[in-house]
């Protein structure tokens, strides 16, 4: 089922799970985490040295991607190695930097989303908790 059919069939109600999805790509730091994860597998450990956070930080992200199931951990000995759990993930990634570059600064000169809004605010005060 694509975006566009549900959304002409129910605009509220079953645009949740798409919306959830975009929601939990949303912040930079998540952003960074699949783009590390998407050269293979990686600890939390490595992620905080590598991004400059609070292990309790990074692995307030990776739950949540976990939990999105865009991310799976394999147990080793005491470390936890997490990757990709869908490879489709990089896939619509790449298709969002191609639609970046088609509107150049349209994104970032959002009035609700970018980077001088109130939204963009709201996302940094979100990402320092």
């Amino acid at each position: 089922m694509t975006i566009e059919s549900v959304a002409s069939a129910d605009p509220c109600g079953q645009l949740s799970p798409a919306a959830a999805l975009f929601h939990s790509l949303s912040d930079p730091t998540r952003l960074s985490i699949v783009q590390r994860m998407a050269g293979g597998e990686v600890r939390v450990g490595d992620l905080t040295g590598e991004l400059g956070l609070a292990q309790s930080t990074v692995s307030a992200h990776v739950a949540c991607l976990r939990d999105c199931g865009l991310v799976e951990g394999r147990v080793q000995g005491r470390s936890v190695y997490y990757s990709l759990s869908r490879p489709e993930l990089m896939d619509m990634l790449a298709q969002a930097e191609i639609l970046l570059a088609a509107t150049g600064n349209a994104v970032s000169l959002c009035p609700n989303y970018g980077t001088g809004s109130t939204g963009a605010a709201a996302l940094t005060k979100e990402n320092e908790r």
